[in-house]
């Protein structure tokens, strides 16, 4: 488990623009079956979260059509939150980052980290821009 000190600014980085931080599994629960379209992004302290998933997430709202629910959990902080939205993720593997895009509960739509890392953040605001224009 990180300390809250460290992992403040990088939660901020998206609480600040309206992204719900959850914290525990009946939250994720509620807010992913709760909501018609949800984004949710699994935040790290790795460098991709910093440099590629977060500045990626964040482009992506630039768009005409955007999930209802912005929402987020902080693997090594929120364990029971990110395990819950883990499971929910499922058929992937556990990964941080991650962006998921879930419509009437399901998930429809996943960056994994393999397709964060070593990408740029435009390229993953494109592909979560052409998901939400789809889905939402």
């Amino acid at each position: 488990m990180y300390p809250f000190e460290i992992v403040k600014p990088m939660k901020e980085e998206l609480t600040s623009l309206g992204f719900k931080d959850l914290t525990t599994a009946k939250e994720v629960n509620k807010n992913i079956s709760s909501s018609q379209t949800a984004v949710l992004i699994v935040n790290s302290v790795c460098g991709c979260a910093a440099a590629n998933a977060r500045p990626g997430v964040i482009q992506s709202l630039i768009n005409d059509k955007i999930p209802l629910q912005l929402l987020t959990v902080f693997a090594g902080v929120d364990k029971e939150a990110t395990d819950a939205a883990r499971v929910l993720m499922v058929p992937f593997p556990p990964s941080s980052p991650c962006i998921a895009l879930f419509k009437n509960g399901e998930l429809v739509h996943m960056l994994e980290r393999h397709h964060i890392e070593g990408r740029s953040s435009k390229l993953i605001s494109e592909n979560l821009k052409q998901a939400y224009n789809e889905y939402c």
